[in-house]
């Protein structure tokens, strides 16, 4: 099932230890990255969520296959 592009917004936190530049997502446990620069932690930072995003979805389907369910888009603001 082809799902539509959206646009989300995480926190990006990243910390320079020794030579290199530790990153991670603090609402996306699993999304850490470790880098040389900063412009590649954060590169590699968007596609280790998005590679986690399109992984937790695939899982879903599979687990929702041939099951009757209702599909809803929830929005929260905070």
């Amino acid at each position: 099932m082809k799902h539509p592009t959206r646009e989300n917004s995480f926190t990006a936190v990243f910390e320079k230890v020794e030579d290199w530049y530790i990153g991670y997502v603090q609402e996306l446990p699993g999304a850490n990255v470790q880098e040389k620069t900063l412009e590649e932690a954060r590169e590699s930072l968007r596609e280790a969520i998005e590679l986690i995003l399109i992984s937790n979805r695939e899982l879903a389907e599979q687990q929702l296959s041939g099951k009757d369910v209702v599909r809803e888009q929830i929005t929260i603001k905070f």
